[in-house]
């Protein structure tokens, strides 16, 4: 257990948290709210209340201050005031449920009258091709900070960030496991982008042959959150994922993972779970629990996908 006076963060149960809402608007409806969870997450609208409405109004006085400041840059610059995109990163492991978290936060953003436009990007889109994946031998470690194009993708975000009037991302199916061909996602100037993904807060070098840019993702990060949960929890929301996606999405003749419907729920069980040890949990021990203290915010998940607490780095 941490010293509290020595941790960088304080320390909030979802009650004391959920008081800091103050009057906050609920803006989103129960039938808005189904359409943005995740496989297997009931995230319910209490939930959304108690703890995602304090994290907008949080954010929200974050980008009001952070528009401020890029005027008082741009006044002593003798620049006319240029929209410069606050950028919004959330990490965590697969199964934690960052794409919900995301989206829920794209939701109640959007509803605030100073910043209507919230793009969210997920960094799936800069994972090499599988094409590339499989002539370095490295489809065993996709998700690993070597199979995404970090130079690409530090480059998107430096564009974002930089005030471009239209930046360009790649698409990344999971239905097909892979990267779209000539698809785009395009970025215009939003207010807010929400970048999500497994590698936004990780920095240095991974390979000695490695020779991506001294410049990482998270230096264009305004604000970062990390979703965490503990690894039985992760394990088994992980397992129960990949047994519905079995019943419904490996189903199609499409699907990379076609050849899973036809397990048999005991090989489907045994199979995720040599999934889960032999390359998700790998990940996340080497790659994304040592960026989690690199978060201003964490949100700390209990059974049942709920958030039990939250921690906030002290100024």
């Amino acid at each position: 257990m941490t010293n509290s006076h020595i941790s960088p963060y304080f320390y909030l149960s979802r009650e004391e948290w959920s008081q800091l809402r103050a009057a906050t608007p609920l803006t989103l409806s129960e039938k808005e709210l189904i359409e943005l969870r995740g496989i297997n997450e009931m995230v319910l609208l209490d939930e959304v209340a108690e703890v995602y409405l304090p994290m907008s109004r949080l954010l929200n006085l974050h980008v009001a201050a952070a528009q401020h400041l890029y005027q008082v840059m741009d006044t002593f610059l003798g620049k006319p005031v240029a929209k410069v995109p606050y950028v919004i990163g959330i990490g965590g492991s697969v199964a934690v449920g960052k794409s919900t978290t995301a989206r829920i936060l794209q939701a109640l953003l959007s509803r605030w009258p100073d910043h209507p436009r919230v793009d969210l990007i997920t960094t799936d889109g800069f994972l090499y091709p599988n094409k590339i994946l499989e002539e370095r031998g490295i489809m065993h470690r996709k998700g690993f900070p070597e199979s995404y194009g970090l130079k690409r993708l530090v480059k998107f975000v430096a564009d974002v960030k930089s005030g471009s009037a239209s930046v360009t991302a790649p698409v990344y199916r999971h239905l097909i496991y892979d990267i779209v061909p000539d698809e785009t996602i395009t970025v215009e100037q939003p207010d807010i982008m929400i970048l999500e993904g497994l590698n936004i807060l990780q920095t240095g070098h991974h390979t000695p042959e490695d020779r991506s840019p001294r410049v990482f993702v998270s230096d264009f990060i305004d604000f970062s959150i990390f979703v965490e949960a503990d690894e039985p929890d992760l394990e088994q929301w992980y397992v129960k994922r990949f047994l519905r996606l079995r019943e419904t999405a490996f189903r199609d003749p499409q699907s990379y993972f076609h050849h899973y419907a036809s397990l048999s729920p005991e090989e489907a069980m045994e199979t995720a779970r040599t999934l889960w040890r032999d390359i998700n949990q790998v990940n996340l021990r080497e790659n994304i629990i040592p960026t989690r203290e690199r978060a201003d915010l964490i949100l700390e998940k209990g059974e049942k996908h709920a958030v039990t607490g939250v921690r906030i780095r002290k100024l």
